[in-house]
């Protein structure tokens, strides 16, 4: 069944705004059109729940109870424990935590493993561990397809490694890593394993319990959701680690590793992001009973949808002299998200863009390493081309009209 993205457009109100007609929304990467239901929850969390959640009064049990479905439904699509799954203010400070963590649970002379494919979010946290003596390893990218080689992996893998950290796909060069693969190796090496799902849950939810890593971090602003970083710890990591919340919440998983206070509305917000799989999935006739299983049929049709309008857009730009694409040319292996150097400075390109009603970035991303890695300058940046399943064809042609004018 093909995805009806009729259907699929009608939920997200940015479509109906008129001061957005016309206009073509190509940064998904760096964030993405909310759904209507977790607006709707956002908005009647504040309108009626505006209240310490979790007494025994009415407004308050409501307002606790939304935050707990919410942990509880996300839970259940990715495929973990409900106290496995933590909100945070964003993946970045998700990722700090987690780092403070492991440098007190580490010892001066064990290793982690990081690679110069990731955006900084999962890289830097963990670069600094180097500051506790703990060795940091770098697997490198290939400096002309920006792909990881698993075969690299094994070759920094030895008894001192305790984690291993990489992307589930990059957010300029696109390839999707594999993850199951990748997370076997390391488990057999005694590593555990931090996987970056940002620039890939846009595209579908992962089953993060088939999938096999310890840690799967993601961002809820760039799943069509309020800005929250949702982050799958799971158990026999997270109670090994070091408490890093309050010590009286130690006993609660899910509370190890937020030291600070949730926001109250926007996590119970992302149960809205739940309800909209779950429309997706009633509409298309999923008739699946598991969340985890009706997740898992979106995701496959957001990604068939991605996949056709992806090629015709990789061919365009393949076909330039005038331009290098970062990673495969081919839609099945990657995300929606297409970096292009220009041997130029990106963003006045972007700016042109605009003129044509493209809404797309240009800059380095919190990329610097990967650009630089692939010998692109990070000052002139690339320019980044993101869609997800709700941009129609109409769009890509409207793109690829404007590219032919700008480039």
């Amino acid at each position: 069944m093909a995805l009806d993205i009729d259907f699929v457009r009608k939920q997200f109100p940015a479509f109906a705004e008129p001061s957005l007609n016309g206009q073509a929304f190509f940064e998904n990467a760096g964030g993405s059109y909310t759904c209507q239901p977790v607006i709707d929850r956002l908005t009647r969390f504040y309108l009626q729940r505006k209240v310490q959640p979790y007494a025994p009064y009415e407004a308050s049990r409501l307002g606790g109870a939304e935050m707990d479905e919410a942990r509880a439904r996300m839970a259940a699509i990715l495929g973990v424990e409900t106290e496995e799954l933590s909100f945070g203010p964003s993946t970045t400070q998700n990722t700090y935590v987690l780092a403070q963590a492991f440098r007190q649970w580490m010892q001066p002379g064990e290793a982690i493993i990081v690679t110069n494919q990731d955006h900084e979010a999962n890289s830097g946290p963990w670069r600094r561990l180097a500051e506790a003596g703990i060795e940091v390893r770098e697997w490198q990218i290939d400096p002309e397809t920006g792909h990881l080689n698993p075969e690299d992996l094994e070759d920094l893998l030895d008894e001192t490694v305790r984690l291993v950290c990489f992307p589930h796909c990059s957010n300029v060069v696109g390839e999707i890593n594999p993850v199951t693969e990748i997370t076997a190796i390391a488990h057999a090496a005694g590593a555990f394993v931090c996987v970056d799902g940002v620039s890939y849950a846009p595209h579908g939810f992962p089953n993060v319990g088939e999938l096999g890593p310890d840690i799967y971090l993601f961002s809820a602003y760039k799943t069509y959701g309020p800005h929250q970083g949702l982050m799958v710890i799971r158990r026999p990591l997270g109670e090994l680690l070091p408490n890093q919340g309050h010590y009286f919440n130690a006993g609660v998983l899910y509370k190890r590793f937020t030291p600070a206070g949730p926001d109250h509305a926007q996590v119970a917000a992302c149960a809205g992001m739940a309800d909209y799989v779950d429309q997706l999935a009633a509409h298309h006739g999923v008739a699946e009973t598991d969340a985890a299983a009706r997740g898992a049929a979106v995701h496959d049709l957001m990604r068939a949808h991605e996949v056709a309008l992806l090629q015709p857009l990789l061919d365009a730009v393949s076909a330039r002299n005038s331009v290098r694409l970062l990673g495969p040319d081919r839609a099945e292996g990657r995300a929606p998200t297409v970096a292009l150097a220009l041997n130029r400075p990106a963003e006045p390109v972007a700016a042109d863009l605009a003129q044509y009603g493209i809404m797309a970035g240009g800059g380095d991303f919190y990329a610097v390493r990967p650009l630089g890695a692939m010998g692109v300058d990070p000052a002139q940046g690339v320019l980044r081309l993101s869609f997800t399943h709700y941009t129609s064809k109409d769009e890509i042609a409207q793109l690829i009209e404007a590219l032919d004018r700008v480039l």
